[in-house]
């Protein structure tokens, strides 16, 4: 049968046009499939063949490479220096000398082969396409639909990509549904048997830090920052953040005018989860104090060497200290990186009042205090006099 070309490039034409390839690269698929289908057709399977074609006529031209040596190895694709003086008289070793061939006709065999070559070209070269676009866009915020929510993953769609969310990555109480758009964080892209795979976030401390950038124009000129961050994704996040500018309070810049930036990353992660934003301090015992707000704390108590902290509290506010299911704590601890202990001071052993004593006891101390005093520059000239009595 004969393989109309032309016809074949113009349907390629239109699939790299759907697919957003460059023409060159579906070229480049054609020449290789057409080289892979004369080798079948008219030449030797282990020949070096590479084939050009003029999309415009369609007419394609086949190349077989011969490389030069002193002693031939592989036959279909070696030429000995006097073989190959035979086609070029001055050929010597390291050359490579082209046979060319005009193709006109493909067989039906030749043809399938032309066309399983041509879209596994095609599919490499999308993929090869996905996967540099993809990469450069790792720890960002990027938009996604759902595709599909399955037991332990969710599947998205970001335009020619697929992606997935483990439920690592998923905040808590969190629910999904096909066609649903939201904002995910790119956090890896993986090369599978299917093409690039894409690893999704919502539970990160990454997506929550982006959120805020995203709302607190300051972070990015470097007025304020977030020094340090726990989450707890879809039940509670503390952030500690700090001010770089002289006179800018770094908490009320994170909330916002009546709370509106605060708010805003609340819509975007879900009410339920709770945010505590809280100033960070280089000295532990008041940077402690502050991640447990809104608790106030009667001392606080360190063991540097075994990284742990004693926290008394009021009994009223054990319960504030500690938080549902400990996660006021919990987040507390990891955020300044230290083992608190919260203790009730009612626990607290308290130290035994000293006893006054009466004033006659009062008056005799001091006076046995005087006379101890009077006596004792008496008893040192006495005590230098002994040797010189001797």
């Amino acid at each position: 049968m004969n393989l109309d070309v032309k016809q074949m490039v113009l349907a390629l034409k239109t699939l790299a046009e759907e697919k957003n390839l460059p023409e060159e690269i579906v070229q480049e698929a054609v020449e290789q499939a057409l080289a892979a289908a004369w080798r079948r057709d008219y030449g030797e399977r282990d020949q070096n063949v590479r084939s050009t074609i003029n999309i415009n006529t369609g007419e394609v031209d086949v190349y077989v490479m011969h490389e030069v040596v002193e002693e031939v190895e592989e036959e279909a694709s070696q030429l000995t220096v006097e073989q190959a003086q035979k086609r070029k008289k001055d050929a010597v070793v390291g050359d490579v000398l082209e046979a060319h061939h005009k193709a006109e006709t493909f067989g039906r065999v030749a043809a399938q082969t032309a066309k399983q070559v041509i879209l596994q070209r095609l599919r490499e070269a999308e993929r090869e396409i996905v996967m540099e676009e993809y990469e450069g866009k790792i720890g960002s915020i990027v938009n996604a639909i759902v595709t599909r929510v399955e037991a332990r993953i969710v599947r998205f769609e970001l335009g020619r990509a697929q992606g997935i969310m483990p439920a690592s990555e998923q905040i808590q109480g969190e629910r999904y549904h096909p066609g649903q758009r939201l904002k995910v964080l790119l956090k890896d892209v993986e090369k599978g048997f299917r093409g690039p795979q894409l690893i999704l976030s919502r539970g990160s401390t990454e997506f929550m830090s982006l959120l805020f950038a995203s709302e607190v124009p300051e972070m990015e000129s470097g007025a304020v920052e977030i020094k340090e961050m726990a989450r707890e994704p879809g039940v509670r996040t503390k952030l500690a953040v700090a001010s770089n500018v002289p006179n800018v309070d770094p908490v009320g810049t994170f909330v916002g005018g009546h709370g509106v930036r605060v708010q805003s990353v609340n819509s975007e992660i879900g009410e339920q989860e709770k945010i505590d934003i809280i100033v960070w301090a280089e000295d532990t015992k008041e940077y402690i104090t502050n991640a447990l707000s809104p608790t106030e704390i009667l001392s606080v108590t360190l063991d540097e060497k075994e990284k742990r902290a004693r926290v008394v509290v009021a009994n009223d506010q054990l319960s504030i200290a500690i938080g549902r299911a400990g996660q006021n704590v919990r987040l507390a601890g990891r955020l300044t990186g230290y083992e608190i202990d919260i203790v009730d001071e009612a626990e607290v052993p308290k130290a035994k009042p000293t006893k006054l004593k009466k004033k006659e006891e009062l008056e005799s101390s001091l006076l046995d205090t005087l006379e101890e005093a009077a006596d004792a520059p008496k008893e040192a000239k006495e005590a230098a006099d002994e040797p010189a009595k001797e």
